[in-house]
């Protein structure tokens, strides 16, 4: 179990970084969807790695933020709705945050991601910034959909 005073450590870590470049390779499931993964270093050395997920089909994108030891600890959902514990229904964009007495049940609408999922580096550069992740490289943009060749 991750203490809540911890995940605030985390989330609120400046030295968080990706020192790569991040590329979406095919969904593994050959789903029209592309993926991609890549390692958090931090002064602390905490166990983090992010995942990110496009169907550009489906206009369904996410990323979330991963700790080794409990799963996904902080995330960004957009394209699908949600419902929270107590019901509540939350829209298609919304943020997952850590809680050590729902996990990562309960989610958010933020206000800070503007852009649509379509735009996968635009919410990419907004969910760092929220994130407090600094990313020392480039992200590329997904590939074109076989679809996308026909049009």
């Amino acid at each position: 179990m991750l203490p809540q005073d911890e995940f605030e450590e985390i989330i609120n870590d400046d030295s968080k970084r990706i020192e790569s470049d991040i590329v979406w390779d095919e969904d593994e499931d050959h789903s029209p969807a592309v993926e991609f993964r890549a390692e958090i270093v931090s002064e602390a050395g905490y166990p983090l790695f992010i995942k990110g997920s496009y169907n550009p089909l489906t206009e369904k994108l996410t990323y979330a933020l991963i700790h080794r030891g409990v799963g996904r600890v902080y995330a960004l959902d957009l394209g699908q709705d949600h419902r929270n514990p107590d019901g509540k229904l939350v829209g298609e964009k919304h943020k997952h945050r850590w809680d050590e007495n729902v996990r990562d049940k309960d989610a958010y609408v933020p206000e800070d991601i503007t852009a649509p999922a379509t735009e996968p580096v635009n919410v990419w550069q907004q969910f760092c910034a929220e994130a407090r992740i600094t990313h020392n490289g480039e992200m590329k943009s997904p590939p074109p959909t076989q679809l996308d060749l026909f049009f």
